[in-house]
């Protein structure tokens, strides 16, 4: 048997040094927002997916492309399935078929079902063309019910009918007319193909009608004259699966609704409400239902609806009655029970339920959304018919404030802030201080010392009024300290702890908001703001968010302006447009200043191109700023002062070699704390480390030889410090770098060679780690010795005079056993503890913590390490990561969608804040080098205070018979 060399439990002992979450700090230490993304109002509905339950679940595919169900009850996700992997902006379709235990969805050229209950996948087809619309036909000449898919191939109109077991094509219907296909509807009869018949700006409709056996061409119906629809979003509904199905569009000034019942020849038209800006139609989707629609019209100060009966005989159209005009925002939706159709109206401030028969209110409740204020956009409902005349209702809504709740006859019964999906920037911010305070050391610090002193002592006599409310909590804080609860997380204060947990993180999403959660507290949402007004369609692209402590405020740099939030309310104090796109933005030091209104700190935006603004020369950056140039190149920007003003210049131009492109650039923290100067070895000898820190890491790919060149540059020159490129990289995937201390890492997809065996090599994802020491020697400072100072552009004294200092590279590859992405590292106070490089795990949707000494590139090669190298805790390099589930920061838990993670030190050193949004949203805190410096939650506070108290009753107890015994010896003596 071999024995167990140390290298080997050195390995083991890394799993569990990075053990990223105990079973009962699940939920304590981390917190983990399960989102789906902002419903949409088409593919949003209450399902039963089994034919004996009488229980419903939730189906959504929201904006962000996550498809998933929801318990009604609870609020809880039953199953998600991001079906592009990637957060999309909308579109996609879901349909379910009455009374069947799966449902079906369709995404760009995919069409796929689901198990209801499970959500596990019952087939996946991918298809030609970009699908148009989907429909599930519920009654066909066979037993099952088939999909009906609706494709633009390349301009051509394509439906195809997909068997609903297993997605195989039972018959395809090809248009090639050059029409814009629309949507795809069914009746009792026939297949319906509606489309846009015309040129670009000036369409009319044409409905093909087709045999639902074979798929053939039966009918062709043109509606309209030329030019009554403009575009797709002209056509407000196309019915579907009912006895009488119908389509419906508006004119520009939308004064006229037109409807046609598919099949027929009859257009119909309706005047609609003066100052109408958008009109819905809902209507139910169900064969037995009556074919009964409502007309929802929006106007500029509130919103009304008219209801339509279709006469099966004549195919006629008749108002029925209608619903006032109500001020304010409103939603409809309809619910279908047996052939009755019932009409919910959610307003502001109630729910009223009606029959599609007549205009009598069925029920009415009060709308009770306690701190969530209901501006209903969209919603769906479901009733249930508990006697003749007694109704109830449950309706899920999305409100203005991109929430999504579900009112039961009115009372709130969950609410889900789906907003926070598609996040684009996010920071962490310290917890403002008191602004009293503030101002009343700002006050001391500007006047005499006397008066100073006389300030200090007012202040501090005002302070006793609070002294008996800390008198009172003493109890409290004295039993939570014995029992490990932190009462101080439970208030609706905000407090800064002692060890730098509570901190606030500040979100940003694409559709204009903001939030702020506190990182202490299980991830407590504080506030939600609307920071800018969108246009719909348009996305919030935010390039950074910047935290101005003296001012407590926020600055959310975007690609068309910035915005100011207060961090205290979240209220937007200022939004202020940009005459130039905003390509990015950099963090800049100023010069000393003694005016307070001119911070040291602040954020330079840069424009297009690379392009900065001049600036006042008081104001002027030191150093030099990094941009991005217009073709790709990498600029140094120094600020030159020039009278009162102050120019920026380029010093340097770094462009890659012809054929190359930059993909990826990384520079250190911000907050990148060095508490060593050298690494000591395990004979006594210290190897220094370089600690340049204007570097930056430049990925470039060249696709044409499919390589990839890693660049390490000086910030303040533009010189190449060094270079590697790596051949057989798929340069469609995912590249990556980050940097840190006096390393740099980066992961790619490409052919690694076996230095085992240099003539094997494997294909897979790689870490490619790399250490920047200043010599290759130990005990050497190399070129510049024991020099307090050095300079990037001057040559020095020695016999490389006239070139840059290189620092000595140790380069190490290791392969991974999956793709990761979203690199961070963690940071603490000092830069004492080990590193972790954390990255999501894109196809487990996890979150790894991977230990810096894994990745350590003097890993010896071939043979076991030495005894030295074994105390420096080298262990044998393997060419091969394992991801470790004791590596996983996120436990158990399915995190989806993140495209970013940062982090956060502490005022303890043993801990690192992690934050990672995208979908989710999911926080926590990792000690990688344990927790040294706090007591574990485990600790048993009250087992030691026990033993004292233990100890101190029997040193009382003792003391007496002790005394007598030492007198009782004295006598005997």
């Amino acid at each position: 048997m071999r024995p167990l060399h140390l290298s080997s439990l050195l390995l083991g002992a890394l799993s569990v040094g990075v053990h990223a979450v105990f079973q009962d700090e699940v939920g304590h230490l981390d917190y983990h927002y399960e989102l789906l993304g902002v419903p949409q109002r088409e593919t949003t509905f209450f399902h039963r997916p089994r034919r004996e339950d009488k229980a419903s679940l939730l189906y959504t595919l929201s904006d962000v492309g996550v498809l998933g169900a929801v318990h009604p009850s609870s609020g809880a996700v039953v199953w998600r399935q991001f079906l592009t992997g990637n957060i999309t902006n909308g579109g996609g379709f879901v349909r379910a078929s009455e009374g069947e235990n799966w449902i079906c969805s369709a995404f760009g050229h995919s069409v796929h079902a689901w198990d209801a209950v499970t959500g596990r996948n019952r087939f996946w087809m991918d298809f030609e063309g970009e699908v148009k619309d989907l429909e599930v036909m519920e009654m066909t000449e066979k037993e099952r019910k088939d999909v009906l898919v609706l494709f633009d191939d390349n301009g051509a109109t394509v439906l195809r009918r997909l068997n609903g077991n297993d997605g195989s094509v039972v018959w395809e219907f090809r248009d090639a007319s050059k029409d814009v296909p629309l949507q795809v509807s069914t009746n009792v009869e026939k297949v319906f193909a509606v489309s846009l018949h015309g040129s670009l700006g000036s369409y009319n409709l044409k409905v093909t009608a087709l045999d639902t056996l074979t798929g053939k061409r039966v009918d062709e119906i043109i509606l309209g004259t030329k030019g009554e629809v403009n575009s797709e979003k002209d056509v407000t509904f196309v019915g579907a699966n009912s006895a009488a199905p119908v389509v419906a569009w508006t004119d520009d000034s939308h004064s006229k609704l037109r409807i046609n019942v598919l099949g027929t020849k009859n257009l119909q038209t309706f005047p609609l409400e003066a100052d109408t800006v958008s009109v819905e139609v809902h209507a139910p989707h169900l064969i037995q239902s009556q074919p009964h629609f409502l007309v929802h019209s929006k106007t500029r100060s509130g919103h009304r609806a008219d209801v339509y009966h279709v006469q099966l005989k004549s195919d006629a159209i008749t108002k029925a009655y209608e619903l006032p005009l109500l001020p304010g925002q409103g939603a409809f939706s309809t619910a279908s029970v047996g052939a009755n159709v019932f009409f919910t109206r959610i307003t502001a401030d109630e729910l009223i339920l009606t029959d599609s028969m007549s205009h009598g209110i069925l029920g009415r409740w009060p709308l009770k959304t306690g701190n969530y204020p209901a501006h209903p956009l969209h919603a769906v409902s479901e009733v249930i018919k508990k006697s003749a005349t007694e109704y109830a209702v449950r309706a899920a809504m999305v409100t203005d404030a991109d929430d999504w709740l579900l009112v039961r006859n009115g009372e709130l019964g969950w609410t889900r802030p789906e907003g926070m999906t598609g996040a684009v920037a996010a920071t962490f911010a310290e917890i403002p201080k008191s602004e009293d305070l503030a101002k009343s050391l700002e006050e001391e610090a500007h006047s005499n010392p006397l008066t100073a002193y006389i300030h200090r002592v007012n202040r501090h006599f005002d302070d006793l009024q609070y002294l008996p409310d800390y008198l009172a909590a003493i109890p409290q804080r004295l039993i939570s300290s014995i029992l490990g609860t932190d009462i101080t997380n439970k208030g609706d204060k905000l407090l800064r702890d002692s060890f730098g947990f509570h901190k606030l993180v500040i979100l940003a999403t694409r559709r204009g908001r903001v939030y702020a959660l506190d990182a202490g507290n299980e991830g407590k949402m504080l506030w939600n703001t609307k920071a800018v007004d969108l246009a719909e369609g348009e996305t919030w692209d935010v390039k950074a968010i910047f935290v101005d402590e003296p001012s407590n405020q926020l600055v959310i740099q975007a690609r068309d302006g910035h915005a100011l939030v207060d961090i205290d309310t979240g209220k937007t104090i200022e939004v202020r447009g940009s005459l130039s796109p905003v390509q990015g933005v950099a963090i800049v030091d100023g010069p000393d200043q003694s005016v307070d209104t001119l911070p040291r700190r602040w954020p330079l935006a840069i424009y297009d191109g690379g392009k900065v603004d001049s600036l006042p020369a008081d104001l002027a950056p030191e150093g030099t700023v990094v941009v991005r140039g217009a073709e790709g190149e990498i600029k140094g920007l120094k600020y030159v002062i020039e009278s009162d003003e102050a120019n920026a210049y380029a010093s340097w131009i770094f462009s890659p070699p012809k054929g190359q492109k930059i993909v990826h650039v990384a520079a250190r923290p911000s907050h990148d704390a060095i508490a060593s100067i050298g690494r000591v070895l395990g004979d006594r000898t210290v190897k220094y480390k370089y600690l340049n820190p204007n570097t930056l890491v430049a990925a470039a790919v060249d696709e044409a030889a499919s390589t990839l060149t890693v660049y390490l540059l000086d910030t303040v020159s533009g010189e190449i410090l060094s270079s590697a490129t790596h051949e057989g990289v798929d340069t469609a995937k995912n590249i990556e770098c980050v940097m840190a201390e006096n390393w740099f890492l980066c992961t790619f997809f490409g052919q690694y060679t076996l230095q085992t065996d240099p003539g094997q090599s494997i294909k897979g994802y790689q870490l490619v780690v790399s250490d920047l020491y200043e010599s290759e020697l130990p005990n050497d400072r190399g070129p510049l010795g024991n020099a307090a100072n050095f300079s990037s552009v001057d040559p020095i004294d020695s016999p490389t005079a006239g070139g840059p200092v290189l620092p000595s590279v140790i380069t190490q590859s290791f392969v991974l056993g999956a793709p990761i992405s979203a690199l961070a590292v963690t940071q603490t106070r000092q830069g004492i503890s080990t590193r972790q490089v954390l990255g999501y795990l894109t196809e487990s949707h996890g979150i790894v913590g991977l230990p810096r000494q894994l990745l350590e590139p003097r890993r010896p090669v071939g043979r076991d390490p030495s005894q030295g190298e074994m105390e420096e805790g080298l262990m044998r390099y393997h060419p091969t990561v394992e991801i470790d589930p004791k590596m996983v920061v996120t436990h158990e838990r399915e995190v989806i969608g993140v495209k970013k993670i940062i982090t956060s030190p502490v005022v303890v050193e043993s801990t690192s804040l992690v934050f990672a949004f995208g979908v989710d949203v999911f926080g926590t805190r990792v000690a990688p080098s344990f927790l040294f410096d706090i007591l574990g939650k485990g600790f048993n506070k009250l087992s030691l205070i026990a033993t004292v108290v233990g100890l101190g009753l029997g040193v009382l107890a003792l003391a007496p018979l002790v005394r007598k015994k030492q007198i009782n010896t004295l006598w005997q003596s």
